[in-house]
């Protein structure tokens, strides 16, 4: 058999060998626990943390006690934005979970008005009198009262958006090609890419009494992504090789959406429990620079003057005594 031959067969059995060693991660009868292969990956379960949760977690030692109640509302994709292959959103859908989520860090009260549809159907069930909450000692199954005023209401609700998603913002890259000036000599190449983009909310804070926006907040995240490469080619006698390797990295889009609510609720807390500048060391923008302004914005809500019993529009955070904020809150208008 002559080289060509054998070189000519060699290569057909080196792609089957490969073909044979990489499929026998895989059986194609089920093993002892029910699975055809074991799944690649080991990394943890660990928490969903931005910057701005420690700050979250730094705002409920000011937060307990005090009988201010929050609801969620609709926090909607408003950016239009879907894959290109229809696959789907760009954006999470989830907004008002990582808001619930994010109050939740920063121990403010909640009720649920998200989804109601188990509370409405065990109501519908109460009220037919099929619901018992079990015997009590040898006493028999009862069903379940309704009774008038037994869910709390909310104070306040939230609502709002995703606005923006801004692609190629601004965009920069470098590549080049280097070798030598013979047909078969070394050659390289090498090329890096960075691009910029954004995503935007905007969220408000109502009076569920008056229907009053008491507080506004819009907020904006970049994005960063990153693509770097690099190759070569070479003749060696009478074979060639082409080798190239090449990393690219984008900041997850979903992250950034949850960091920007973070940072919302960690800037309309403040504003809606007037914290003092010295309530918590992390009253500042964790990612910002020293100009960046303080969350509670006005001043005068800050370091409130004491002000009359009658809730007025100037005075939407009605609910505490602004003699002392660390003291116990004072209810107003009946709500005690």
């Amino acid at each position: 058999m002559t080289s060509r031959a054998r070189r000519f067969l060699f290569k057909p059995l080196v792609f089957a060998l490969a073909a044979v060693t990489l499929t026998g991660c895989i059986s194609p009868s089920a093993d002892t626990t029910g699975r055809y292969t074991a799944p690649i990956g080991d990394a943890p379960v660990i928490a969903n943390e931005t910057p701005y949760s420690d700050a979250l977690r730094c705002l409920s030692g000011y937060t307990q006690g005090r009988p201010v109640r929050v609801a969620v509302g609709q926090i909607a994709d408003y950016t239009g934005k879907t894959e290109s292959d229809n696959s789907g959103r760009k954006i999470t859908q989830g907004a008002a979970l990582m808001a619930m989520s994010a109050l939740a860090k920063a121990g403010v009260p909640m009720v649920e008005r998200f989804d109601t549809s188990v509370a409405e159907l065990e109501l519908k069930y109460a009220n037919n009198k099929l619901i018992g909450d079990g015997p009590v000692g040898n006493a028999p199954v009862d069903y379940r009262k309704i009774m008038a005023g037994s869910i709390p209401g909310s104070n306040y609700y939230l609502v709002g958006g995703i606005t923006e998603l801004n692609f190629n913002i601004r965009s920069i890259g470098a590549n080049g090609t280097a070798g030598d000036t013979d047909a078969k000599g070394l050659k390289g190449t090498a090329g890096a890419n960075m691009y910029v983009m954004n995503v935007g909310l905007d969220l408000r804070l109502v009076d569920t009494n008056t229907l009053e926006v008491v507080d506004v907040v819009s907020s904006q995240k970049q994005i960063i992504g990153r693509q770097i490469s690099a190759g070569a080619f070479d003749f060696l006698g009478h074979t060639f090789f082409d080798a190239s390797l090449g990393e690219s990295a984008l900041e997850p889009i979903q992250l950034a959406v949850r960091s920007v609510i973070e940072r919302a609720m960690l800037e309309m807390i403040s504003n809606l429990y007037r914290m003092p500048a010295s309530a918590c060391a992390t009253t500042q923008d964790p990612l910002a620079g020293p100009e960046q302004r303080p969350f509670v914005r006005n001043t005068a809500y800050a370091q409130p003057t004491e002000i009359s019993n009658e809730p007025t529009r100037q005075d939407p955070y009605r609910f505490y005594s602004s003699s002392d904020p660390a003291s116990e809150p004072r209810l107003r208008r009946g709500y005690n």
